[in-house]
């Protein structure tokens, strides 16, 4: 058989290769799956097709949101069989052999396919509230509105928080409108901090949710936060940023509103399969992305900017390095492989 894959060949040099394959030899609690829809992770991915992931070794295979109809189980599987569609970590791939123990989630029927792998978005950003102590009436920022600050947000807002978003696009900003985020704040306006402290009563913030990955904005971010406030740092930091860490923690501790703690949340620190002995999992997680979005209640399709077919994806990933306002979040299309 052939099999179609994405790979990143060198640094932004994004192509589609094909390779022949035997038939599966599926290990045990392995599933053979075709996949329907993946979802490219532009902070992630965009920093692997740079080059500078140390972990991810050029050429390789991207991806880990998918959408997939299951083919084949393997030996010990259970609770799947040909036919089921499943949300999974999968690759930019058109067959895998998927572990079901892993992340492997039944999709129901009545979420649209392309929806289900922003599952993947969402389990990033749910991170930031299980770490947090964020409660009914709390006003929280989520500073960067991408695909991951965005599900934050909306997240944030299910919490029964009072949500402020801020970014430098505006279209980000519209996007998070539509998806019913309380406020919205462009971050090149010089008044940030008024409006947050107008719509805060003064107080500012209890959490700000930090979801750009950028050091400086994090650090930026501090004045908008409460006394006994919280800074969550959610999207992972890449670029480098010189400045006097003791500026940084006197503010924290005595200079600004006092006492901010700041909180790692990392999806990877929870378990990935359900365990009776620790509450939330990877597993858990995805399970009530999927009934939230089901419900109408986490809001995926204005997040869609594109629906591509695999031969696009050069252009999609230039797209999202050049054209962040046009590329949010885009999909591939692999149902005709």
């Amino acid at each position: 058989m052939i099999n179609k894959q994405i790979v990143f060949a060198s640094p932004w040099v994004a192509e589609v290769r094909e390779r022949r394959e035997d038939e599966p030899a599926l290990g045990r609690g392995q599933a053979w799956v075709r996949k329907l829809y993946t979802l490219i992770s532009p902070g992630t991915e965009l920093a692997c097709l740079s080059g500078n992931e140390s972990w991810f070794g050029l050429p390789g295979v991207p991806g880990y949101a998918s959408v997939s109809e299951v083919l084949q189980v393997g030996e010990g599987v259970q609770g799947f069989a040909a036919g089921d569609v499943v949300f999974h970590y999968g690759d930019h791939s058109a067959y895998q052999a998927a572990d079901t123990n892993h992340v492997f989630v039944k999709a129901p029927k009545a979420v649209p396919l392309q929806w289900v792998p922003f599952v993947r978005m969402a389990n990033v950003a749910f991170t930031s509230l299980r770490v947090s102590s964020i409660e009914l009436g709390d006003a929280v920022a989520v500073t960067g509105l991408g695909l991951v600050g965005n599900m934050a947000a909306q997240l944030a807002k299910l919490q029964g928080a009072n949500v402020i978003g801020i970014d430098l696009s505006r279209q980000r900003l519209k996007q998070a409108e539509a998806c019913g985020i309380d406020h919205v704040l462009f971050a090149g306006d010089g008044d940030v901090r008024d409006r947050v402290s107008d719509l805060t009563g003064g107080e500012g913030v209890s959490a700000l949710i930090e979801a750009t990955g950028v050091p400086q904005a994090a650090v930026d971010a501090l004045p908008l936060i409460a006394k006994y406030g919280e800074l969550i740092l959610l999207g992972s930091p890449r670029s480098e940023y010189k400045t006097d860490v003791t500026d940084v923690l006197n503010y924290v501790h005595l200079d600004g509103r006092g006492c901010i703690t700041f909180k790692g949340a990392h999806e990877w620190r929870f378990p990935v399969r359900r365990d009776p002995f620790v509450k939330h999992s990877l597993a858990r997680n995805s399970a009530v992305v999927l009934d939230l979005i089901g419900r109408g209640r986490l809001k995926i399709e204005p997040l869609i900017s594109h629906v591509l077919k695999p031969e696009e994806a050069a252009g999609a990933y230039l797209g999202l390095r050049d054209d962040k306002d046009r590329y949010s979040g885009v999909l591939f299309d692999w149902s005709a492989d």
